[in-house]
């Protein structure tokens, strides 16, 4: 990692230096720390930003200056030179405590990205503080990772994971999961692939699509919580991924056998079958995935599933935007009052089913209060009731079905409810509840949100925005024939 010259420094003026740094730095902190019992004429005198700013003066004229790191990089000739602070350098990373134990003069090897930050990296150490861009995160963290300065870490993870939805020329996210994949960050790499997922459609239209390996592909292939406007519009990105990447069979077929048919109308299918090259070249892998497909659709749901079954991801529908699959809903001033809505959908995916619908009621209440919160009558004051804060009820969002009909046999519903957040201009899945037919309303819907304040990440305008989807299941009323 780095290759040591130089010879130790005088003993009297390197620990010089470090009490002078170490006295003021333990002045402060004894200064803040100070327990003044309650003492009302006691007062905190606070000179810690003119401690920073002596801090970064020594960083860049170099005074008392006991060591000094040369960065060397392949895209330079000439070696960045740093005057250095043993102690600093030592209190904040255990690797620059052991380089700098008996060497006086330290040189380091860096790629050219990380050696571009290397003096915000120093910077940090003796300040405490960095800004950073979106193409400095990755560079940064490695830094941060190779050196074991692990508050930087942390702070640079936080950073990418609240900083997901910023507009970027080229994307970021894509490249953010496959170092998070790489270095082993879990929860940064679940924070990225959920907000692929909710966000497919604008990943879809963007440059970073094409970068998207193999292994982050199969993985939102296989998620039933994509937020896109159709299965087709899957398809055609991933035609398209093909036909760029041109992988080995294996992966094309495994890619293709990932799509959903039955989801795809069979005029689309039909066309498809017409008009895609990449269909046409593997054909032979999914050609029983297609006659699957244009049996789901030519076959009553019922007389189907005795054959099939059903109960698989096949047959789920993902989070479609497209009309028949639900509506967008947006609530201006939503913290005012209660507000209803109704929209139909198509009662299933099969074209059996296609002129069918069903009619859905939506009940948006800014401030319901569980049972737990409601007035009751007090045992200390006979007739006394309870007083109940506004602020102690919380949104709540119903949705049932206008109607009942003997066609809902072997079709549960699924809804989905997002929430639309602006993000750098942008208007982004940030938050999605979903829940089952057996329940009308999502239990934890806006938990967190404070619909009140005007500047809620939850608001756009100070509207709500929501997307209601109902997604349709199929479920085998008669067990399926082997």
């Amino acid at each position: 990692m780095a290759r040591l010259t130089g010879t130790r420094p005088a003993a009297a003026r390197r620990w010089g230096c470090a009490a002078a740094f170490l006295l003021l730095l333990l002045t402060v902190q004894a200064a803040q720390k100070a327990d003044f019992s309650g003492d009302s004429t006691a007062a905190t005198i606070n000179h810690s930003l003119t401690l920073l700013q002596r801090l970064q003066e020594l960083l860049q004229n170099g005074n008392g200056s006991d060591s000094v790191l040369r960065v060397r990089s392949a895209a330079s000739d000439e070696p960045k030179v740093f005057h250095t602070h043993q102690l600093l350098l030592s209190l904040q990373s255990e690797v620059f405590e052991s380089l700098l134990r008996n060497q006086s003069v330290v040189t380091l090897h860096e790629p050219p990205e990380t050696a571009a930050l290397f003096e915000k990296f120093i910077r940090y150490l003796y300040c405490g503080g960095v800004s950073i861009l979106l193409h400095q995160a990755i560079p940064m963290h490695q830094l941060a990772s190779k050196y074991r300065v692990w508050g930087l870490q942390r702070g640079v993870a936080e950073y990418m994971r609240t900083h997901l939805a910023s507009e970027s020329s080229q994307g970021h996210v894509v490249g953010w999961y496959h170092y998070a994949a790489r270095v082993g960050d879990a929860a940064l790499q679940e924070s990225c692939l959920q907000f692929l997922a909710w966000n497919l459609s604008a990943v879809l239209g963007s440059a970073e699509w094409g970068s998207v390996s193999v292994e982050l592909l199969l993985l939102l292939l296989e998620r039933s919580d994509l937020v896109l406007h159709s299965e087709l519009e899957l398809y055609t990105a991933v035609e398209g991924w093909l036909s760029r990447r041109q992988p080995e069979a294996p992966v094309a077929e495994r890619v293709l056998r990932a799509i959903r048919y039955p989801m795809i109308a069979p005029s689309q299918l039909f066309r498809l079958q017409a008009q895609s090259a990449v269909l046409a070249r593997h054909r032979g892998a999914v050609q029983d995935l297609l006659f699957q497909a244009f049996q789901f659709h030519a076959a009553s749901p019922l007389h189907f599933a005795k054959y099939f079954d059903v109960n698989c991801s096949m047959f789920l529908p993902r989070n479609y935007l497209a009309p028949s699959w639900g509506s967008q809903w947006v609530i201006t001033n939503p913290a005012r009052d209660d507000r209803s809505t109704s929209f139909q959908t198509q009662l299933g995916p099969s074209s059996h089913d296609a002129g069918k619908r069903v009619t859905w009621n939506v009940l948006f209440s800014p401030r319901w209060l569980p049972v737990s919160l409601r007035p009751v009558y007090s045992d200390s004051v006979a007739g006394a009731i309870q007083p109940v804060r506004i602020e102690d009820g919380r949104p709540r969002l119903v949705i049932t079905p206008a109607m009942s009909s003997p066609d809902f046999a072997g079709v549960s519903f699924q809804k989905t409810v997002l929430v639309g957040v602006r993000q750098q201009g942008r208007v982004l899945v940030k938050h999605a509840y979903s829940f089952h037919q057996s329940s009308d309303e999502a239990a934890d819907f806006l938990a967190h949100a404070d619909l009140q304040k005007r500047t809620s990440e939850y608001l756009i305008d100070n509207s709500l925005h929501l997307h209601i989807i109902i997604k349709p299941v199929y479920h085998s009323l008669i067990k399926v024939k082997k």
